[in-house]
């Protein structure tokens, strides 16, 4: 007689958000610690009376704040998602989905971070436009001094002095967070989500916002918004991580290699963010073709489903 094992049942999917943000606080605080420990080991106990200026990444710190950011970046998004595959008893691939990618597919993702390029400096220049009213004023200086802070934090970080810099930018901007924010806010938030409200569209936008929300950068709230989101269709017309993963990459790959393209033609990094400026149909085209290309990786990716 053979016995088959039933699959153990997930917990409630408000739980798995809870748990997920139980570990990304945990993480957050130990991986914090132990980059700090380590930063004292390397340069003395001196530092100490330094840790506010190494925290608000001053110029002079510059490599001890990508410790920070490397090591929080591990612990904040990359072991929580991990730990909850791990407390359900799935393996993370399966419990995130991590199907053998096509190369049909990769192309179309490629294409879609492409194409969509003069789209989303549109929507760049519409979020800047952003203006409160009178009586938030207050509230509107304290956003543009959090977006001046954030700016000269990330000018600083993106900064190369050798070409193992951008090796160490590389992997601490584009690569790490690629896996890491896709396993928490894809893999993690909108599957959660997904079960809970048995929506996955409703899942995919409040994941997004959520993922927006969570930069505290909201001159560029909308940008990242519809990348959150653009992410999470890949990850629903797919049915795998893959896909989110690498369009993440290539979104934040191309940024560092444009300041490290821009610094070696000694070009001022805080022009960075400037638009290039399309033509208004320009922007309109961008947008259409998009849509067309996600319809067609939707469509490539169900059929890829029926063969397997």
């Amino acid at each position: 007689m053979i016995f088959v094992k039933p699959n153990k049942e997930e917990i409630n999917p408000f739980l798995q958000l809870l748990l997920l943000l139980f570990y990304a606080l945990l993480g957050g605080f130990v991986f914090g610690l132990l980059a700090i420990v380590i930063i004292l080991i390397i340069n003395g106990l001196g530092m100490v009376s330094n840790l506010e200026l190494l925290l608000t990444g001053n110029p002079k710190f510059i490599t001890e704040f990508k410790i920070i950011q490397i090591l929080s970046s591990i612990g904040t998004f990359i072991l929580p998602p991990i730990a909850l595959a791990l407390t359900e008893g799935k393996k993370v691939t399966q419990f995130y989905s991590f199907k053998k990618p096509q190369t049909l597919l990769i192309f179309l993702v490629l294409m879609i971070m492409i194409v969509s390029m003069p789209f989303m400096e549109w929507t760049v220049l519409i979020n800047q436009k952003m203006v409160l009213p009178d009586y938030l004023k207050a509230v509107e200086q304290w956003m543009k001094e959090k977006e001046d802070a954030a700016m000269k934090i990330t000018i600083q970080l993106i900064t190369v002095r050798s070409n193992f810099d951008f090796i160490i930018n590389l992997i601490m901007i584009a690569v790490l967070p690629a896996i890491g924010e896709e396993l928490m806010f894809r893999g993690g938030v909108q599957r959660s989500l997904t079960k809970a409200f048995n929506s996955p569209h409703l899942a995919i936008w409040l994941t997004a916002i959520i993922f927006s929300a969570i930069h505290v950068q909201f001159y560029g709230f909308i940008p990242r918004m519809l990348l959150g989101a653009g992410f999470g269709y890949l990850y629903f017309y797919s049915g795998s991580l893959w896909y989110a993963m690498l369009a993440h990459f290539i979104n934040n790959a191309y940024a560092v290699c444009a300041a490290f393209y821009m610094q070696k033609h000694n070009m001022p990094l805080n022009k960075a963010d400037e638009p290039i400026g399309f033509p208004w149909y320009g922007y309109l085209i961008s947008a259409i073709i998009t849509i067309a290309l996600f319809k067609f990786f939707k469509d490539s990716a169900e059929r890829e489903r029926k063969l397997d």
